[in-house]
């Protein structure tokens, strides 16, 4: 999808509107349209990346800040015990936006939410053997 057509560069640059939360140079947070919980916050960069692997590394200080805040805020307006950071990379993966986002999620004692199903590893050798191939792509 090209920025032109973006909507969360859209809403970035006010041409679409938005319940926004928090702004600063680098990131925007407003609340999701489709909320899991009233409070259910996304947070983007202001400028258009694809996914994680499209993101500079200097923009994580901006976001990191941003979660934090906007994470701390959405607790006490809601009075949520706790949050999920969410962030999906790749269709497969659950992405629809095409537009780096990070969801911040109010979480309640008891609101019957999952994350995801945990699988385990058929033995000690299967997860070291996985750790190896993990480790060679880094290497390239």
């Amino acid at each position: 999808m090209s920025e032109e057509k973006c909507i969360f560069c859209l809403i970035a640059k006010g041409e679409i509107p938005c319940a926004k939360v928090y702004e600063d140079d680098s990131v925007l947070a407003f609340l999701d349209l489709s909320p899991v919980h009233p409070g259910h916050t996304l947070v983007i960069p202001k400028e258009h990346y694809k996914d994680m692997l499209h993101v500079p590394c200097e923009l994580g200080t901006a976001v990191f800040s941003a979660l934090k805040k906007v994470g701390a805020a959405v607790m006490g307006a809601t009075g949520a015990s706790g949050f999920n950071v969410m962030q999906n990379n790749g269709l497969s993966a659950g992405q629809t936006m095409f537009h780096i986002h990070w969801h911040i999620i109010p979480r309640f004692d008891g609101d019957g939410l999952g994350v995801w199903e945990q699988g385990k590893y058929p033995d000690a050798a299967a997860m070291q053997d996985m750790a190896a191939k993990v480790a060679s792509y880094l290497e390239k």
